[in-house]
């Protein structure tokens, strides 16, 4: 059998998947990046070799300890989870419930035509060790002396910290430009919040084909004050025009033409404001989302520093009325705010060909920003 997988080489992507496993019904892969991952599809867990492997495995706390590495187990048989044989331990390893063959299908280790329905099915077994960017380091396929559980598990061991797989440590794509906002402006806003006070706000998630926003504390602690006056509005994208959308076009070659969501979001210490990582751009509501622009509005505060998981532990704290700009791709959080409260702008900026996307997939939306027109905010340079 040719596969996929055969094709995958150190320097290529590593595909990205949702899937099922002990804890969530919709674990998204490229959401644990941030420290190296292995990927390893054993198939069933009563086999010989998957045992060896788990126990060899388990036995490597030192390295499977959620911020060095991760473990990712794929199981292909049902009774994996029936007889409980197979279950998360943390920190660091987890197992994939993969009966549906959707993960292994993707890595190309089985055929296309291939279903869990039909009873046996022939699985390419391997091991897939990922760098923090989500770019593969190597593809070990299982040998039958099961020498691959030492060559897995040298290798993880040889690998230097997280922050500096490349050999050094590098920089987020990200750019921070201050003076987007004067301080009286932010002054304005801030005001605007308090007197009027905010909403939870939620996550955008892909539920039944559908894009829905629910509420996950766990996951994020935030409130906004949506901005409705059209003068100010007119304010907002006036800064935003002049001093975000020309670095935008110099750095990326972007032309931004649309804006959305109007906002003044709130982390609160009191409340364990926070967001944990996320991407912007993953479900169908919000896949015309091109580039997030995150304002601080004020500096008394601690924690609610914004960082890049893939691109190590550096986090960003833009002054008053600046911002960080970065592609709404990018895995990105928000630490917990441990004192005060921070106050933020924060739209999403696209293009007229993200605009017709986002008007395609309208009636597949509804929640944060569902509703909100798209708005025009220049042609994508300074206006003269």
């Amino acid at each position: 059998m040719q596969t996929r997988a055969a094709l995958l080489a150190p320097g290529d992507p590593a595909p990205g998947f949702v899937q099922r496993n002990g804890a969530q019904p919709r674990f998204t892969f490229d959401g644990a990046a941030g420290r190296y991952l292995v990927l390893c599809f054993y198939g069933a867990g009563a086999q010989p070799h998957s045992q060896a492997l788990l126990a060899a495995v388990e036995a490597r706390p030192d390295l499977f300890d959620d911020r060095h590495a991760a473990f990712f187990g794929v199981s292909i048989d049902p009774a994996d989870e029936a007889t409980g044989r197979i279950a998360n331990r943390y920190p660091g390893y987890r197992h994939f419930w993969d009966f549906d063959l959707s993960v292994s299908r993707r890595y190309g280790l089985v055929p296309e035509t291939a279903s869990a329905a039909a009873g046996q099915v022939s699985l390419h077994r391997l091991w897939v060790v990922i760098d923090p960017t989500m770019r593969i380091i190597a593809v070990i396929p299982f040998r039958d002396d099961q020498g691959d559980i030492a060559e897995a598990l040298d290798l993880v061991a040889a690998l230097p910290p997280p922050d500096r797989h490349a050999g050094f440590e590098i920089m987020a794509p990200v750019l921070v430009l201050p003076r987007v906002f004067e301080p009286d402006f932010c002054r304005k806003l801030v005001d605007l919040y308090d007197a009027t006070g905010g909403e939870e706000s939620g996550i955008m998630r892909q539920i039944g084909g559908r894009t829905v926003g629910v509420h996950d504390p766990s996951f994020k602690r935030r409130r906004d004050h949506t901005i409705t006056d059209p003068a100010l509005i007119s304010a907002l994208q006036a800064r935003i025009l002049r001093r975000v959308v020309p670095e935008i076009a110099k750095v990326h070659q972007f032309r931004v033409t649309r804006m959305e969501r109007y906002l003044v979001a709130c982390y609160a210490a009191d409340e364990g404001g926070h967001f944990s990582p996320h991407r912007d751009n993953t479900t169908t509501g919000t896949a015309h989302r091109r580039f997030a622009v995150s304002v601080n509005l004020n500096d008394d505060f601690e924690g609610g520093e914004v960082s890049f998981p893939e691109y190590g532990p550096r986090s960003f704290k833009a002054p008053v009325g600046g911002a960080v700009v970065f592609s709404c791709s990018l895995l990105h959080a928000v630490g917990k705010v441990t004192r005060g409260r921070r106050y933020a702008f924060l739209p999403f900026v696209y293009d007229e060909d993200a605009a017709r996307l986002r008007e395609q997939n309208a009636r597949l939306a509804e929640g944060e920003g569902s509703a909100e027109p798209t708005q025009r905010v220049g042609t994508g340079t300074s206006p003269r």
